[in-house]
């Protein structure tokens, strides 16, 4: 299986950190984050891979080249106009062609094992999508996410206010004691997936929305099974996400 990995953002969250760099560029234990992504793909098998570049995207072509010091193939492809989610793994298209890939957000660490148990479940069954979830998060920061008994998506609300999780609540969607599944960031597609994308409006706040593009192809009849994240799952979203790594990596450091 093929991978795309969407580091074309300029990271504004991290405010003057990304002024030179992007995001995705930025060290943890001494390595940009996209290095740690990229090597745990290829430890999984999946070496194919096409990063999304856009703002410096020098930086991040300079760094890898064609990935084979890290046991991969990588491709690149330019986003000239950061327009949303939603639009970002187009300019991947004619690399993925006809087959399923893994799409993964560039500033998204987990454990390596987690790409391998991606690839099996999406063999468990004929899925139009995977998308991988985790607990304990603040819903109203991404994406809130409903399964069915067989762990397929059936509903997803982007970033729910307030009143929306109240609704959520009183018409049975939220449950006591039960997790609220938040949108982990790291998928497995088929190039169905494209169909939608190409139709995508603008959301309200003005840019293309994956997840958009995903409440379509489940309302199209497209099986999207859920996959819960085991073990580490980080954002870096924020400065004080990265520098509570950079933390964790020099009291680690301290102690070896």
């Amino acid at each position: 299986m093929k991978a795309i990995l969407l580091a074309a953002g300029k990271g504004t969250r991290m405010r003057d950190l990304t002024r030179e760099i992007p995001k995705p560029m930025l060290p943890v234990q001494g390595r940009p984050i996209l290095e740690h992504i990229v090597e745990g793909l290829a430890s999984q098998g999946i070496g194919d891979l096409c990063i999304v570049t856009g703002w410096h995207a020098e930086a991040i072509e300079d760094h890898f080249q064609d990935g084979s010091r890290l046991g991969a193939r990588i491709q690149y492809r330019r986003q000239l106009v950061q327009d949303g989610t939603g639009k970002a793994p187009e300019v991947a298209r004619d690399f993925v062609g006809n087959d399923p890939f893994l799409l993964t957000y560039g500033d998204i660490l987990v454990r390596p094992d987690t790409y391998g148990r991606m690839l099996s479940r999406w063999r468990e069954g004929r899925f139009g999508g995977l998308i991988t979830v985790t607990a304990g998060e603040d819903v109203t920061q991404g994406g809130l996410n409903f399964f069915n008994e067989r762990f397929e998506l059936t509903r997803l609300v982007e970033k729910p206010s307030p009143a929306q999780l109240e609704r959520l609540r009183a018409e049975g969607w939220l449950q006591p004691g039960q997790p609220a599944w938040y949108n982990a960031g790291i998928y497995v597609f088929d190039p169905v997936l494209f169909d939608f994308t190409s139709r995508l409006a603008k959301s309200p706040r003005g840019e293309y929305e994956l997840t958009d593009a995903i409440t379509a192809m489940v309302a199209a009849g497209h099986v999207m099974a859920g996959l819960r994240i085991e073990g580490r799952w980080v954002d870096v979203r924020d400065p004080e996400v990265l520098a509570s790594l950079q933390h964790d990596a020099a009291r680690s450091g301290a102690r070896s």
